[in-house]
């Protein structure tokens, strides 16, 4: 169903007021008489140009500083210089340190079986292969027989791997 530049502007409202897709699928319905599929209200919204709000990114960004973080302010964030006793989560120190050396490839062609593959290299040189199923269980397949990797090492693997996999959101 075509919708007129009335309807439009009254979907653009609809987004901008935060509705979510399946609020405005329903909406449609019960204001214009449009039965859409969840898709066809999702090419909708992408041809009217405006991006739904994610009610959780909004709370990051209201959270973040304004401020730029300038070089010190990272440089100490990284080795824990902030003044407090601390570490925060997922700080690993220093990034030349225990899993510092750590990297991570997803392959261009992923394993049968598997969402997603590729290999690690772990701060002692060793690697192994990894898989990510259906479930979003991670599996380790290491080259030398029997190998374990020290658990610094595995936590900066899991960090680097969500930033591979999903962006720098994590």
């Amino acid at each position: 169903m075509n919708l007129d530049e009335i309807q439009k502007a009254t979907v653009r409202d609809w987004i901008e007021t935060g509705l979510g897709l399946s609020e405005i699928q329903s909406k449609l319905n019960a204001e214009f008489g449009a039965s859409m599929t969840y898709m066809e209200v999702r090419f909708l919204v992408d041809d009217l140009g405006i991006l739904p709000k994610d009610p959780e990114t909004e709370a990051v960004l209201e959270a973040a500083d304004p401020k730029p973080a300038s070089r010190e302010d990272v440089s100490s964030s990284m080795t824990g210089e902030s003044g407090g006793d601390e570490a925060a989560p997922g700080d690993f120190g220093d990034p030349m340190g225990p899993g510092g050396n750590v990297s991570v490839t997803v392959d261009q062609i992923t394993r049968a079986g598997a969402q997603a593959s590729g290999r690690v290299t772990f701060s002692d040189g060793k690697g192994a292969g990894w898989t990510l199923d259906q479930f979003g269980r991670l599996g380790l397949s290491a080259d030398e027989p029997g190998y374990k990797p020290p658990q610094e090492d595995v936590m900066a693997f899991q960090v680097k791997l969500q930033k591979e996999l999903w962006g720098p959101r994590f």
